[in-house]
């Protein structure tokens, strides 16, 4: 069952709160979802292993880029690291899956993101692909991803992953 708006803010009102650091509660909570905010980008360098076991796995670099005197960066075609802004924190019985914004989808950028499992906390981190050939400018705390919520059958294990608690 997807949470809807009042759902949502009955689980905003819990302790602790589903999501955190919201800028404007108001304008962010949507009918199905809650959009989340660009906080920082990123630049990828070196190469990621990734295996079964993830004994082998490694993260490239990533390098900060930083927003101009007016608060935006403009961003050539080409693949980023994005981090939000609104700290996350899914219920043993509540999943999450990001979707870029529509508006985004327009000008030929699009936001992946992984599924975010029951029990999860964290400051996420999501892909911005550019693909539109003259870029786009970005600015700062701009809304890039709705997250929308699921609620499921019943609680589960909560996720213990190397990502728990990342960037708080």
């Amino acid at each position: 069952m997807v949470l809807n708006k009042e759902d949502i803010k009955k689980y905003i009102s819990q302790s602790p709160p589903l999501i955190e650091n919201l800028t404007d509660p108001k304008t962010q909570i949507q009918p199905n979802g809650i959009d989340l905010t660009l906080d920082k980008i990123y630049t990828f360098h070196g190469i990621g292993k990734i295996d079964f076991s993830n004994e082998k796995r490694q993260l490239p670099q990533k390098r900060h880029l930083p927003f101009n005197n007016e608060g935006f960066i403009k961003l050539v075609p080409g693949v980023y690291g994005v981090s939000f802004k609104e700290i996350v924190n899914l219920p043993d019985n509540v999943m999450a899956l990001g979707r870029p914004r529509s508006s985004l989808i327009r000008m030929g950028v699009s936001v992946t993101t992984a599924v975010w499992d029951a029990g999860y906390q964290g400051r996420s981190e999501a892909m911005l692909s550019v693909l539109h050939h003259e870029g786009i400018t970005i600015f700062e705390n701009a809304r890039l991803l709705q997250l929308v919520f699921f609620r499921l059958t019943g609680k589960t294990d909560a996720y213990d992953g190397i990502y728990q608690g990342e960037n708080i």
